[in-house]
């Protein structure tokens, strides 16, 4: 079952409507409409198509924007090698989720500046990395953590083969910024 609620407030935020404004458009209740995109009220295809529609949109961009019900999800070590085979890097979250988290193992050096719109985290399970961010040097052991907010600039070098590190990342498909001024 999805969630087509979290669809339809992302959308309206991005286009930086009231809920009034979108029952205007739309012709049903603000009640109504707060209860979707709070997961309380299931709307109607016939519903949904208005709110569609009052969102220039599609009920199929809602659906596929949509988060699936309440899931589980287990990756086994043994079960993924990783994106490319002996490349280093294990996903550790499959499917479109709010949050990406990768497994790097070996002398990683992507030679790169990174610049996400969202929050990042970087975890040292083993070894040592080097992360430059915004200009300053940052040299991360084992157990150390780096939390990154979006729009830093950044890149980062494990500096030994035995070298471990774990980054979870809020999705860039998911607008945390906005979320946290609303």
């Amino acid at each position: 079952m999805l969630r087509v609620g979290t669809a339809v407030r992302r959308r309206r935020r991005a286009l930086a409507l009231t809920l009034a404004v979108v029952a205007e458009r739309s012709g049903l209740s603000v009640p109504f409409l707060s209860q979707i995109e709070n997961e309380r009220a299931r709307p109607s295809p016939r519903s949904l198509q208005r709110v569609a529609d009052a969102l220039e949109t599609t009920v199929q961009q809602l659906l596929a924007a949509a988060d699936s019900a309440l899931s589980v999800g287990l990756v086994r070590a043994e079960d993924d090698p990783g994106l490319e085979p002996g490349s280093g890097v294990r996903p550790l979250v499959r499917g479109h989720h709010q949050l990406h988290a990768l497994e790097f193992t070996g002398m990683q050096d992507a030679g790169q500046e990174y610049q996400h719109r969202n929050d990042e985290l970087m975890y040292v399970a083993e070894g040592a990395v080097e992360v430059e961010a915004e200009g300053r040097a940052y040299r991360l052991s084992r157990g150390d953590a780096l939390h990154l907010s979006g729009g830093v600039r950044h890149r980062w070098r494990a500096t030994g083969p035995d070298t471990r590190i774990l980054v979870v990342a809020v999705a860039e498909h998911i607008d945390a910024a906005d979320e946290s001024r609303r």
